[in-house]
């Protein structure tokens, strides 16, 4: 039995099983959304867009080795996305306090979204590994149309590479 269970969450942590039905493709627009950010501000998609494009990364939970790993290099990289005029924004489900400790301890520039009731992962129909939250990664025009997309738990932090080759090329 331990070796089934081990088995499980090996092919769950490489996306071996996952559920991605819904998903929000390339060329769709997704819909506006709100949530509260570390510092308990309400973060509005629109306000975002406003300002141009929006990356939008959801990964499953703060302070693991993970996401801990990719939002680093999110951090490490913010400049080059700021410089090129896109928003970072991470979601999991863990609260505001907790978001506010993960950036604090990692010296997160970016926003951090508590989607505790996981309505806006459900929004975009991220991919569930087994029991773990999917780890899935938006680039969004100013319109909030999706022009690239990446699905990976494994690779935290080829998200940010994909990323910002998809924002260089708007």
């Amino acid at each position: 039995m331990k070796i089934i269970k081990t088995m499980l969450l090996t092919f769950a942590l490489f996306g071996l099983f996952s559920d991605s039905q819904g998903q929000i493709k390339n060329g769709e627009t997704v819909p506006d959304f709100s949530l509260q950010d570390q510092d308990n501000h309400t973060f509005r998609l629109a306000d975002a867009l406003a300002k141009g494009p929006v990356v939008v990364y959801f990964y499953p939970k703060d302070d693991t080795p993970g996401c801990t790993k990719e939002a680093c290099t999110f951090r490490d990289s913010f400049s080059a996305f700021t410089e090129a005029g896109a928003t970072v924004v991470g979601i999991s489900s863990d609260d505001v306090k907790s978001h506010k400790k993960f950036a604090l301890k990692h010296n997160l520039p970016f926003t951090l979204l508590a989607d505790e009731k996981n309505e806006v992962r459900k929004l975009f129909g991220v991919p569930k590994t087994m029991m773990l939250p999917g780890r899935v990664t938006y680039v969004l025009d100013r319109k909030g149309t999706v022009v690239h997309q990446f699905n990976s738990m494994s690779q935290a932090t080829q998200h940010v590479e994909e990323s910002l080759a998809a924002i260089k090329k708007l």
